[in-house]
């Protein structure tokens, strides 16, 4: 048996042939039927996200990488240069540290993001109800499944924020010890406000606004955040009512001024006020900062700490690559074991095989009146030079080629010099 792992990601393939690679949820499975009757195919998982298709194949002796990119190519009618311009693999040992490196973010976009490892345990799930799935590759990924695990508990991986909506919703939990008693009004409704308000519904804020030029969008996003919503025009009603202020807009020009902000902290008897403008151009007038009791921080203050929590991510990665590999090398010693496995079943097999034949004969003399003694002596001695014939050899053939390794090797393996 060997592990094969065939794929393209966003280091090797751009996106429109990444789109073309790719396995949808409804074509996966029977992708994953014709794989498994590809030559040499004993077990098969197919990992596709965005950013990369992979194969991971057990392979038995008739296997070979060439026929598993042969199907992939035909699959998806692909042209065979640029299909393997882009196309890498891993076989063995490699195949193993490359998948625990995936399910642990460090080879994704952005390092050490988690949503992969719940791509990953999709894609080992669909396998499982294909029926690809038998016992070293199911045995694998689980293995994967407790490294990622292991190194999110044991390093910062995930720890830092390296995208700016979480960036801003871990800052405000720098300043706001717990998250569960504060007010947030979000302005805007687009893609990055989206996350903000799925991290902070992460922290269980008591309350969430949402501020939006058009109700409809905004509503949208209230219905999945159990959020209160209104037109950009209602923000000053609102806005003293608000601990946390997070806006990204595409307008052209500010939406909060100093003078409302001013205001809203007055109604506020000076209670503090944390303002994080995500917009480029600015929603919220610089000239805020200049109130005592309001707190302003740009995209360019969150860039800062995206970079300080990217360098935090990369030492972190140093410690998960030494776990991974200690892991990996736990798991290849339980892989090479199997082979042994195999070689102690066929050799006990031969040895009863020669045991009753022997047996069967002596069995047989005994029947015909043969004496008893002789007949015992016989099969201990036919039985003896059966069993020593194949050693000999190898000992006799190490010998006339002077090989004192092999000669080391039977030797121990023979029990011979120890007393």
């Amino acid at each position: 048996m060997s592990l094969l792992v065939l794929g393209i990601n966003h280091k090797t393939a751009t996106v429109a042939l990444r789109e073309r690679v790719a396995f949808g949820p409804d074509i996966a499975p029977k992708a994953l039927q014709e794989l498994m009757h590809t030559r040499g195919v004993e077990e098969a998982v197919i990992v596709s996200t965005c950013n990369r298709t992979e194969l991971y194949c057990c392979l038995d002796q008739r296997g070979e990488s060439d026929a598993v990119r042969h199907w992939l190519q035909h699959f998806h009618h692909l042209d065979e240069d640029e299909l393997t311009s882009c196309l890498y693999q891993h076989q063995g040992e490699e195949a193993v540290r490359h998948l625990m490196r995936v399910a642990c973010g460090l080879d994704s976009l952005v390092l050490g993001e988690p949503q992969i490892l719940g791509q990953i345990k999709q894609a080992y799930n669909q396998s499982h109800q294909v029926g690809s799935l038998k016992g070293i590759l199911e045995r694998l990924f689980q293995k994967s499944f407790s490294v990622a695990k292991r190194v999110r508990t044991e390093t910062e991986i995930g720890a830092s924020a390296v995208s700016v909506a979480f960036a801003a919703v871990s800052l405000a939990k720098r300043i706001f010890s717990d998250l569960g008693r504060t007010k947030v009004l979000l302005v805007g409704a687009g893609e990055t406000v989206e996350l903000v308000a799925r991290h902070l519904k992460e922290q269980s804020v008591s309350r969430i606004m949402v501020a939006n030029r058009t109700l409809e969008r905004a509503q949208n996003l209230a219905r999945e955040f159990e959020a209160e919503v209104m037109t950009l025009e209602q923000i000053p009603d609102y806005l003293p009512q608000a601990d946390i202020v997070i806006s990204s807009t595409a307008s052209p020009l500010p939406i909060i001024g100093k003078g409302m902000v001013e205001r809203a902290i007055k109604a506020r008897r000076h209670k503090p006020i944390l303002l994080v403008d995500i917009a480029v151009p600015r929603d919220i007038e610089p000239e805020v900062d200049e109130l005592s009791d309001a707190y302003l921080y740009t995209v360019d203050d969150l860039q800062g700490i995206i970079e300080q929590n990217l360098e935090a991510r990369k030492r972190a990665a140093g410690q998960a690559e030494r776990i991974i590999l200690e892991e990996r090398d736990q798991f290849m010693g339980w892989f090479r074991s199997l082979k042994s496995v195999d070689l102690i079943r066929d050799y006990r097999t031969q040895a009863n095989a020669v045991r009753e034949q022997e047996l069967g004969r002596a069995l047989q003399a005994l029947a015909q009146g043969e004496d008893p003694a002789k007949t015992m002596g016989e099969l201990a001695r036919r039985l003896t030079n059966k069993l020593i014939h194949t050693p000999t050899q190898a000992l006799s053939q190490a010998g006339k080629d002077g090989d004192q390794e092999i000669l080391a090797v039977l030797a121990q393996s023979l029990g011979l010099g120890q007393r």
